[in-house]
C-alpha cells in the first residue's frame, strides 16, 4: 500500500448499524435477542463479532457501533474491545438513514477529513483478503468525492436482493460509476439482469467521505440533517442525553437507499466496486440452511445444543434446547426449537415466516416477539 493510501486508511472509520429484529428468523431472533446477536454460522462468534473482527485489520481500533439501548449489555459483553465513546444507542429504532447519518455526524465533528463505511452487522463474507481489497479501494475511489458502494457480483439469479447497474467504468481500478439501483426484481427480470453482466448485488455496504454524505442528506432531506447534526453537536456534552430524549422520537424512518443513495446516484455521485468474495445475507432459514449445507449434499445441519437424531433427513435445525428432536424422512425442513415456541417449516417456505411474525402482532402475542 502507497504512503497515500495509508494516510487515507488513517482517516477511515468504520461504522456497523446494529439494527433490525430479523423477522424472517424468528423464533431464534426477537426484539431482544435479534439475529446479529446469534452464531448462525456455528463458527463459535456471532454475526455482530465477526462483522467487527472483519473490519479490524482496516479500521484498526476506529470501528463505530450504532443499535438499540436494549442491546447496550450484550453489544458491550460481546464486542469488548469496542470503545465506549464509540457506541451510540439508538431510544427506538429510526431505519438505516438515521442510524449512518447520525454515527457519520458524531465522526465529522470529531474529523472533518473523515472517510465513513458502513457495514450491516448480519452479513456473512468468507473470502476476508478479497473483502479488504474491496474495501480499500473503495475507501480510495471514496477520497475522490464519491459515495462508493461495493457490489456483489451475482452467483445465480434471485429475487432477494436488490441491485445495482453499472455506468460507465472509472479510471481507478475496478470500479464504476453507478447508472441506477435497482429494487428487488421479480426472477424473471433477475435473470436478464445476471445475463446482462451490467448488475451487482446490493449488499448495502457504502463508504464515503462523511462531508459528503451529510451534504447528500442535508440537499434531500433538510429537515432530518438539521436534527442529526443539532444531536451530533451535542453529542460527548452535557446536553447529549436531552438532545437525544426530545429530538431522537421525531426523526424521520427512511432507509439510506432512498434518502441518500438513490438521490445522489442521480447526481453522478455514486461509484460501485464490485466485490470478488462470497457474500451471505442471512435473511432467513433457507439462506442459514445452503451456507451450512455447502459441500455436503442430503445431511441436516445441526446449529445449537439439540440432541438430534435423524434419518434420510435434510436441511437445518436451529436450538437453543437441550431436548431430543427426532427426524425421519424429512427433506429441506427447517426446525427451530426455543423454549418458548417451535418452529417447522421447509425452505421453500422460509420467506413466509415473516408473515407469522405479522400475524402474532395482530393477535396480541407480543411476548412472543
Amino acid at each position: 500500500m502507497s504512503e497515500f493510501n495509508s494516510q487515507l486508511l488513517d482517516q477511515f472509520f468504520a461504522i456497523i448499524p446494529a439494527g433490525g429484529v430479523g423477522s424472517r428468523l424468528w423464533p431464534l431472533s426477537r426484539a431482544s435477542t435479534p439475529k446479529f446477536l446469534h452464531d448462525l454460522t456455528g463458527n463459535g462468534q456471532t454475526l455482530l463479532q465477526d462483522t467487527f473482527d472483519r473490519l479490524e485489520p482496516i479500521a484498526k481500533g476506529r470501528t463505530m457501533v450504532i443499535t438499540g439501548n436494549v442491546h447496550a449489555g450484550a453489544v458491550a459483553e460481546q464486542l469488548p474491545d469496542l470503545k465506549s465513546e464509540n457506541l451510540i444507542l439508538e431510544p427506538s429504532p429510526k431505519d438505516s438513514t438515521a442510524a449512518i447519518a447520525l454515527a457519520a455526524a458524531v465522526l465529522f465533528e470529531r474529523n472533518p477529513e473523515v472517510i465513513i463505511g458502513s457495514f450491516a452487522a448480519d452479513h456473512v463474507i468468507l473470502d476476508q483478503a478479497a473483502f479488504e481489497a474491496s474495501v480499500l479501494e473503495a475507501i480510495e475511489v471514496a477520497s475522490q468525492g464519491n459515495i462508493v458502494t461495493i457490489g456483489v457480483k451475482p452467483t445465480e439469479a434471485s429475487a432477494a436482493f436488490g441491485y445495482i447497474q453499472k455506468g460507465k467504468k472509472l479510471k481507478t481500478a475496478t470500479a464504476y460509476r453507478v447508472e441506477k439501483f435497482k429494487e428487488k426484481p421479480s426472477i424473471s427480470v433477475a435473470r436478464k439482469y445476471v445475463e446482462s453482466g451490467d448488475y451487482l448485488w446490493n449488499a448495502g455496504m457504502f463508504i464515503a467521505p462523511a462531508k459528503l454524505l451529510l451534504d447528500v442528506l442535508k440537499a434531500n432531506e433538510p429537515e432530518l440533517h438539521a436534527q442529526i447534526s443539532e444531536l451530533a453537536k451535542a453529542w460527548g456534552t452535557k446536553d447529549q442525553v436531552s438532545a437525544m430524549a426530545t429530538i431522537w422520537p421525531g426523526l424521520k424512518k427512511i432507509a439510506i437507499d432512498y434518502a441518500l443513495a438513490e438521490p445522489a446516484a442521480k447526481q453522478g455521485l455514486v461509484a460501485v466496486v464490485p466485490g470478488e468474495f462470497e457474500w451471505h445475507d442471512v435473511g432467513d432459514f433457507a439462506s442459514i440452511a445452503e451456507l451450512q449445507s455447502q459441500g455436503r449434499k442430503g445431511n441436516l445441519a445441526v446449529l445449537g445444543s439439540a440432541k438430534v437424531l435423524s434419518d434420510s433427513s435434510s436441511g437445518i435445525l436451529v436450538s437453543d434446547t437441550n431436548r431430543l428432536v427426532a427426524l425421519i424422512g424429512l427433506e429441506d425442513v427447517i426446525v427451530v426449537d426455543t423454549p418458548d415456541a417451535l418452529l417447522i417449516t421447509t425452505k421453500e417456505h422460509a420467506q413466509k415466516v415473516k408473515s407469522l411474525v405479522d400475524a402474532l402482532k395482530q393477535t396480541g402475542h407480543s411476548e412472543l416477539l
